[in-house]
């Protein structure tokens, strides 16, 4: 039986009495500050400054070097909100950004480029090809849980592509968020790029204005929210939402190394992700072992103390430390771990076992230091668990047979998947990363956040030096007009039988 919920803690306790001073006066002036720099941004985009290559390439490098000259400050409040490592956010955040911002700046000129594409018969005089326009203004609204990165590697699409923004990073990691405000208005244009903070409620009252682009990373309740709103204004919306990644453990596989990669990602950031492992259906010849190898790899990374460990972090708020506890507490046997202090939102590596199906760790997204392990006697029976529930947005197996890796592939649904590591499918510039069905729809990353944040026009530019063929389509429609023009089709083999001389 789950704990009943605990009150408010003290900082939500004090975010809600701030907001509810003259709430009603406090909505509308966010609302109409959102509004002005809605105004300013649509006027900006008229300008024409963001079409030409070399603004955004100016922008791209200026995000670059607000990492560089700031990551002291980077990695000082983020140990203020998650108690961060400087490893994990050097690693994690900084690098993942600047990576992305360089890519970038190094193929912009070819994105930027006319796209040529085949011509037919009739089109052979004339110029095909599709070009890559802004969307317009959009707007970004970031999770709390990697803050950095989860706000700039969508940035530096929508500047790539030679969008306005604006960007929203989530009121949870406050410090952060302050520090995006003060930083990007510092080294990005400040007509073009605007960083507001706010709440849930001004989050509705955001969502009432008009973008031409939502992006949106962070949980599905509020991804419904999004895409509702978005809906009523037709909007276009990006979605990467969280939910439960599995982890299969196959029994032919190397046990030590799954153990590692599993623990590392899982407890990264203290469980706080939306692209680690969230449980591990493990087959039941290696579960011991891997149960075993799980409690040396925690000794190894943490120490026997990891409260003391300069390497592990504290969960966010206490809103979320109750939330995992409570699921802990309700959820199979502690086979490692299981402290907790709940003054410093501390809840120590945990592996469950003995977890079943219906308990609550199986059913919620848990967002913190505990990975269940459920057993399965088959990789076709945690292919049918995987089936049964909805798609992820990664999947996970770790098995040194090709053919189930293989079978995993082919036989479930999800955003991404990654054989024998974790996370790093999520990381790579080259690769793009997005959810399908509840984990989101859409995707970025690279040359894919340009796309995103683009659209891609098809153009024609037709030459007018054959009429002679052309005049068959006119009315008054004749047989032989007709005739002559599926002739004309039956000359190309791609045509599929389609008529090229429309």
């Amino acid at each position: 039986m789950l704990p009943s919920p605990s009150s408010p803690s003290p900082a939500r306790w004090f975010r809600t009495l701030r907001r509810t001073k003259s709430t009603e006066q406090s909505s509308k002036l966010s609302l109409s500050v959102c509004t002005e720099l809605l105004r300013k941004s649509r006027e900006a985009l008229a300008s024409g400054r963001t079409l030409r290559e070399e603004f955004r390439l100016s922008q791209l490098e200026a995000l670059v070097r607000m990492l560089v000259e700031n990551e002291d400050e980077f990695v000082d409040v983020l140990h203020k909100d998650l108690h961060k490592p400087r490893f994990e956010t050097v690693l994690s955040e900084l690098i993942l950004v600047k990576n992305e911002a360089l890519f970038a700046v190094n193929n912009l000129k070819k994105w930027m480029n006319p796209e040529y594409v085949a011509r037919s018969l009739v089109t052979s005089l004339d110029e095909c090809f599709v070009v890559s326009e802004p969307l317009g203004v959009v707007l970004i609204i970031g999770s709390w849980s990697s803050p950095v990165q989860l706000n700039l590697v969508p940035l530096v699409g929508a500047v790539a592509a030679g969008n306005c923004v604006i960007l929203k990073p989530s009121e949870i990691s406050s410090h952060t968020t302050e520090l995006l405000q003060r930083l990007i208005p510092s080294y990005l244009d400040t007509e073009c790029y605007h960083v507001i903070s706010g709440g849930p409620s001004d989050l509705t009252d955001l969502l009432e204005l008009k973008f031409d682009h939502i992006f949106y990373t962070g949980s599905r309740a509020t991804g419904q929210q999004v895409m509702q709103a978005a809906a009523r204004s037709l909007t276009p919306v990006t979605l990467v939402l969280g939910g439960k990644n599995p982890c299969y453990v196959d029994r032919e596989c190397d046990v030590g190394i799954a153990a590692q990669r599993i623990a590392w990602a899982r407890f990264h950031n203290a469980g706080q992700s939306d692209v680690a492992p969230d449980f591990v259906l493990c087959h039941a010849d290696v579960q011991a072992r891997l149960v075993l190898a799980l409690r040396s790899c925690l000794l190894q990374f943490y120490g026997p103390e990891p409260r003391h460990s300069a390497s592990f972090g504290r969960l966010v708020n206490a809103e979320l430390f109750t939330h995992v506890r409570d699921l802990l507490l309700a959820s199979g046997k502690v086979a490692v771990g299981g402290e907790m202090d709940e003054a410093e939102k501390y809840i120590a590596p945990t592996v469950l076992t003995d977890v079943l199906e219906s308990d609550p760790a199986m059913q919620q997204e848990i967002r913190g230091p505990v990975l269940p392990i459920m057993t399965v006697y088959s990789a076709d029976e945690a292919i049918n668990y995987i089936r049964r529930k909805e798609k992820p947005l990664c999947l996970y197996v770790f098995s040194s047979d090709r053919k189930v890796i293989s079978n995993m592939i082919k036989c479930t649904s999800s955003g991404s998947f990654c054989a024998n590591d974790s996370v790093l499918q999520s990381m790579m510039v080259m690769l793009p990363f997005g959810g399908v069905g509840a984990s989101g729809m859409g995707s970025y990353h690279g040359r894919c956040s340009f796309n995103t944040f683009s659209h891609r026009k098809s153009c024609v530019l037709r030459n007018t030096r054959v009429e002679c063929v052309a005049y068959l389509r006119y009315p008054p429609y004749e047989d032989r007009s007709l005739s002559l023009m599926m002739w004309a089709s039956s000359l190309s083999r791609r045509s599929q039988g389609w008529c090229q001389l429309l």
